[in-house]
């Protein structure tokens, strides 16, 4: 009663509300930018069974709005970071870390055992695969995303008043093109975006377990922080999208999210540690792929900058050719073009990009 006394005293939740939230269980795919502030709200209010989804390691570059983390954590699984933060602030529920990547293979186990999803992603793969899931399994899915400025929010998959709910694909049916569409890293994001949208990704689910308010289910809003506009849309489920999303379990172990997306599945990556043993060879060229603006600057490297939409074959003049760029998304699909025009060169990515080494 201590702990929870300032919610359990408003009528629209009271003790009731408090009971919901203790017993629901709610997994946060992503310990990022959007997962840290919403999983420290939940755990606040006493979500009693939380699960932690992220394949990531703390970065130096992830401080300025990852708020679970310091420097101390470099280097560390943000979901066992962040399990070990939360336990802290709230002993009394239940924290489970999944420091791996959602995939067909392991993902409808791992999202079967939660009543609904909060999308806290930063990648097409994962939020596709997220949202047919969801529809699947018929669990509500709390979308979020943000690029600089502004920031979504929306419910998916959770019918209101008969009304058939929504999914992701009735926004977007298919994913963009590879590398049409700038993460974070590429784009920038100011700090405190991600803390806005994350909170209100967390009042959703604690509307949607205990019932209060009106969640944004069938709509989707943006907030803009520079003007301190926000929109709500409505959305409607199109019956021509839901051909798109797999049939059953069998189907959607076997759809290959990162083809659907455009990801190629032969991986042309090498990491940190590979590129130093790289460029000690003579054969090998590092060409940095990023706009003049970008930083920081690549100075631990001999290397060439050309930004990614002017390189030419003129340029390659050595057999191995290693891409880099911000954050190696640009440099992955870079490798890929040029090792189909030029199969008689070696072209590789550095994994992570600049903000990994």
């Amino acid at each position: 009663m201590s702990r929870y006394h300032r919610q359990i005293i408003l009528k629209e939740l009271g003790q009731t509300g408090q009971n919901q939230l203790f017993n629901a269980k709610v997994l946060v795919v992503g310990a990022g930018g959007l997962g840290c502030p919403a999983l420290l709200y939940l755990v606040a209010a006493g979500v009693g069974h939380i699960g932690i989804v992220d394949d990531d390691v703390v970065a130096l570059s992830n401080l300025h709005r990852q708020v679970l983390y310091g420097p101390e954590d470099i280097g560390q699984p943000k979901a066992t970071v962040a399990r070990r933060v939360l336990a802290t602030q709230n002993p009394e529920i239940q924290l489970v870390a999944y420091p791996t990547r959602l995939t067909p293979a392991n993902a409808w186990d791992i999202v079967g055992q939660y009543d609904l999803v909060l999308d806290g992603t930063d990648n097409f793969t994962t939020r596709y695969l997220l949202n047919d899931l969801c529809v699947l399994q018929q669990k509500p899915l709390i979308f979020g995303a943000i690029s600089q400025f502004e920031g979504q929010v929306s419910v998916f998959n959770l019918p209101q008043n008969g009304v058939p709910a929504a999914n992701y694909r009735d926004i977007f049916p298919t994913p963009p093109a590879e590398g049409t569409v700038q993460n974070c890293a590429e784009a920038g994001v100011i700090g405190v975006l991600p803390g806005i949208i994350g909170s209100l990704q967390a009042a959703e689910v604690i509307k949607i377990i205990t019932g209060i308010g009106r969640p944004l289910a069938n709509a989707i809003m943006t907030y803009n922080l520079l003007t301190n506009n926000s929109l709500k849309l409505k959305i409607h489920a199109l019956p021509k999208t839901i051909h798109l999303i797999p049939k059953d379990r069998a189907a959607f172990e076997q759809t290959n999210y990162q083809l659907l997306c455009g990801i190629p599945e032969k991986t042309l990556e090498i990491g940190g540690s590979e590129l130093h043993q790289y460029l000690h060879r003579d054969d090998v060229q590092l060409i940095d792929l990023r706009e003049p603006y970008e930083t920081p600057g690549l100075t631990a490297f001999p290397h060439q900058r050309i930004a990614m939409n002017t390189i030419a074959e003129s340029d390659f003049t050595h057999p191995t050719v290693i891409f880099i760029c911000q954050s190696g998304k640009r440099s992955l699909s870079t490798a890929h073009k040029w090792s189909e025009n030029l199969p008689d060169k070696q072209f590789l990515s550095v994994r992570g990009g600049v903000l990994a080494l």
